[in-house]
């Protein structure tokens, strides 16, 4: 089953690829870079490209629940990161500003550093059954974080609002993978009965939080740039809490750990890199900077 868990989370990350190319042009149409509200929700589901979106990533979160019923988090989680490289492929089939040299290899070492995260992580891991007291503490670290990395889009703008709003919905997204597979994992085992409450409503706030941040980050910056970052923190916040909250890895030697420490530095360096050299993101940059003057 576990290779049937990783069928479905590599299928996951391709309908996540396509679904964000799709609401990122549906919200960029309707906003027009004048920036996104509640109001604009009106709009938005009656927007073609935005409502595809949304149901590519409807089939997105039902093959991340089929991979998460049979596969810990923290082997299931950092396969979302196959997103960015395939976001990446589909602008450039599109005809849409390409990446320069420095972005290719941001996504490349991105791509390279999760693969091996993957791998090394994969003969250690172990199904658990999460106990609520593991919940809740994720629960608290999560939101304080998704707070912070709020505040800090909001004292910014352009380019480093966009990658702050995406990290924080990547947060979310990774407190939704670990609430997720307690759900499944639970009621696969004992049914409905089982269903524990805290984590089911975890999951419908969490997720409702960060697909409010993640429109919002599509309306500050380029596609690949929000995948790029939520991709990246949504995987490394959901196995972190897998490793130490839940003890998913308890195989787990040091030089193993030292070896997914250095991978996740990698990833989050390729991330940073990708925004600051994003092509897209220059040019919106360069268009706000007048306006500002």
């Amino acid at each position: 089953m576990m290779s049937f868990a990783v069928a479905c989370a590599v299928l996951a990350a391709l309908c996540s690829a396509v679904g964000a190319q799709l609401q990122h042009s549906g919200v960029r149409a309707e906003t027009q870079d004048r920036g996104l509200r509640l109001r604009t929700l009106a709009k938005l589901v009656r927007n073609r490209d935005w409502i595809r979106g949304f149901a590519v990533l409807f089939a997105c979160a039902v093959l991340q629940i089929l991979a998460l019923t049979f596969a810990p988090v923290s082997l299931v989680a950092p396969i979302v990161v196959l997103a960015l490289p395939m976001v990446a492929l589909l602008n450039a089939h599109s005809g849409a500003v390409p990446i320069d040299r420095a972005g290719w290899i941001a996504v490349g070492a991105t791509s390279l550093a999760v693969g091996v995260f993957v791998t090394v992580s994969a003969g250690a891991v172990a199904e658990v059954r999460i106990p609520p007291g593991a919940v809740l503490t994720s629960g608290i670290v999560i939101g304080a974080a998704v707070l912070l990395l709020g505040i800090a889009a909001l004292v910014s703008r352009g380019n480093a609002r966009c990658v702050a709003l995406a990290m924080a919905a990547g947060a979310a997204y990774g407190l939704v993978s670990v609430l997720l597979r307690d759900v499944t994992y639970s009621t696969r085992i004992e049914g409905l009965s089982g269903l524990p409450p805290l984590s089911a409503l975890g999951v419908v706030v969490a997720f409702l939080a960060g697909s409010w941040l993640i429109q919002l980050g599509y309306d500050s910056g380029p596609a690949d740039v929000v995948v790029g970052s939520q991709t990246v923190v949504n995987p490394l916040v959901a196995t972190v809490i897998g490793m130490t909250l839940l003890d998913e890895t308890t195989s787990l030697d040091g030089g193993a750990s030292a070896v997914l420490v250095a991978c996740g530095v990698v990833a989050m360096a390729g991330v940073l890199v990708l925004a600051r050299h994003h092509p897209d993101a220059s040019a919106r940059e360069q268009q706000r900077a007048p306006a500002l003057g």
